[in-house]
């Protein structure tokens, strides 16, 4: 067996079927190794696509996601997919070839020193430098991606250990000394956590990404409703409860739900599980839930104090953790205070849902998303871009179920949405996948049109088209005068006549509810297509601005109905 091909076969035996790449001069003995593998490979059209289809590959599954490219620029446009990873703990492995070992550091053609680029965004790099080690690395690869606080790992392999024969196939977990992940909290902890809980008459939950990443969902929702706390979530936690409950406040922060941001701020005791209290969720860091004791739960405790200082850190799992809350409180079922709070808070969610009517145009980007999401169901899968198109994804898709809202968060990587809708098509099958995208950041990866046709893979692309790079000229609008520079893309493409030179079914929406009948028949056929849905390129969310407090709103909706 050569080294090749005991990369494809580890790969099998962590249980990946299928693996995003694109070939090149270094990985060529690889890819003579595959050729008529029954290890499925994708060819993307663009390195970077790999990894965010490896991303969107293991956030809709659970499972790791691996990506493929070869040395120098290959490599190094595997970049910033893999530190979208990073940035939201999403567990990838990147698999990149290497000139031969005598020529590293000899500036040789197509040379990157690819793990000293990437030191940063992974949780661990290895350079194959004995081809005996191989399956070992790959194993021990897989464990460090997946567990703990997950993340991306690097595998560099130089080309010759591509081709060197190995004498025995074998492996077993490298040591990595340091790496012991905490997974279980520690009871006194729990148990001053629990006496907090009991004691508090505005509880509130704000659920993270750690939650679904841990499938921690329905201990979460167990414990909200024994303690009588309602549940806000920050972008990445959405899902972790269905938004459609009365006592889900929907998304926190910057560009958040005003009953959430409201509602943290009058809080007594705030339990923040799995997430790291970002600049986008808090606002102002001083006058952030000025009133709460704060319990902070997260399996890495880099996290926990470093942004928001914490009255009870609990480090571990949070499906682990929440079990043992759980299990501690007992019969306890809220207190009279907790209750009416949750009813009070309950009622004013209702009172601040923001309302649209149907009939505009140019479409408004809020009805554009209600109709998406009456027409798709609760077991589809959105992914999102960056932008106005995921803060209106954002706000007014209700998710109802974990890992069906995928979105770029602390990156913000424009491109990520269409190629992770890809990844997540081919880890989940039968669920429908829609990407929500801007024309921006659409044009960005457009080219993976090609991928979905050539490899028949179904996906619904809903661009909100307004002509401009819509997040950068709502903050150029509201905070710089209207001196609006740079932001307007102009009139080309015909995203129509772009998607259908790629052999998609394309159609161009400008009345509403076309994009309700047109997905609902999408879903239903399993079919690829693209909508070119123009919307008002002035319609802007409320937002708070950077360095002001979570309810300093500016902005407002202009809608018929009652404004956020």
């Amino acid at each position: 067996m050569k080294g090749g091909e005991a990369i494809i076969k580890s790969l099998k035996e962590q249980g990946i079927d299928t693996i995003f790449g694109y070939p090149g001069g270094q990985v060529i003995p690889f890819y003579d190794m595959l050729y008529g593998d029954d290890l499925n490979h994708i060819l993307v059209r663009h390195e970077q696509c790999a990894a965010h289809a490896a991303d969107g590959f293991a956030r809709a599954s659970g499972k790791v996601g691996v990506c493929l490219a070869t040395s120098g620029p290959g490599a190094t446009n595997l970049v910033t997919g893999i530190a979208t990873a990073h940035m939201d703990s999403s567990p990838i492995i990147a698999i990149t070839g290497q000139v031969p070992t005598h020529l590293i550091g000899n500036d040789a053609f197509q040379e990157a020193d690819i793990m000293g680029i990437t030191m940063p965004i992974t949780k661990h790099s290895f350079q194959i430098k004995d081809a005996e080690l191989i399956p070992s690395l790959i194993k021990t690869s897989f464990d460090i991606a997946s567990s703990g606080r997950p993340g991306p790992v690097l595998i560099d392999v130089p080309k010759e250990m591509q081709e060197k024969e190995l004498d025995n196939y074998s492996y077993s977990l490298i040591e990595t000394p340091g790496y012991k992940p905490t997974t279980k909290g520690n009871i006194k902890q729990i148990r001053k956590a629990c006496d907090e809980i009991k004691s508090a008459k505005k509880p509130i939950i704000l659920a993270g990404g750690g939650i679904i990443i841990a499938n921690a969902a329905k201990e979460l929702n167990q414990f909200a409703k024994m303690i009588d706390a309602p549940v806000m979530t920050t972008l990445l936690g959405k899902g972790a409860v269905d938004e459609t409950e009365d006592y889900s406040l929907g998304m926190l922060g910057m560009h958040g739900r005003k009953v959430a941001n409201l509602s943290v701020n009058e809080s007594d005791c705030l339990i923040a599980i799995g997430c790291r209290f970002s600049d986008r969720t808090t606002g102002k860091i001083d006058e952030f839930a000025p009133n709460s004791k704060v319990i902070h739960i997260d399996i890495d405790p880099a996290e926990i104090g470093k942004n928001m200082p914490v009255d009870i850190p609990i480090v571990g799992d949070a499906k682990n953790i929440l079990n043992s809350l759980i299990k501690e409180l007992g019969s306890f079922d809220g207190n009279e205070h907790s209750k009416n709070w949750f009813n009070t808070i309950s009622a004013l969610k209702h009172k601040y849902i923001p309302k649209t009517t149907y009939g505009h145009c140019p479409l408004k980007p809020q009805e554009v998303i209600k109709e998406i999401t009456e027409a798709i169901g609760p077991d589809s899968i959105m992914t999102t871009d960056v932008g106005l198109n995921q803060m209106w994804a954002a706000h007014f898709h209700a998710a109802q179920k974990p890992r069906k809202f995928i979105s770029s968060g602390g990156l913000g990587t424009m491109g990520f949405g269409f190629p992770a809708a890809i990844g997540a098509k081919v880890a989940c099958p039968d669920n429908p996948v829609i990407a929500v995208t801007g024309d921006g950041g659409f044009l960005m990866v457009c080219q993976e049109l090609a991928t979905i046709k050539e490899y028949d893979i179904p996906i619904i692309i809903a661009i909100l088209n307004n002509r401009k790079l819509g997040m950068v000229y709502q903050w150029q609008n509201l905070l710089y005068d209207k001196r609006c520079s740079e932001t307007d893309l102009g009139e080309s493409p015909d995203f129509v006549k772009l998607g259908e030179s790629f052999g998609i079914n394309s159609l161009r929406i400008t009345d509403p509810s076309e994009t309700r009948e047109v997905i609902s028949k999408a879903v239903k056929d399993n079919e690829s297509i693209l909508l070119d849905i123009i919307v008002d390129q002035d319609e802007f969310l409320p937002m708070i601005p950077p360095g002001a407090t979570i309810t300093e709103y500016l902005g407002e909706y202009r809608l018929e109905n009652e404004d956020l």
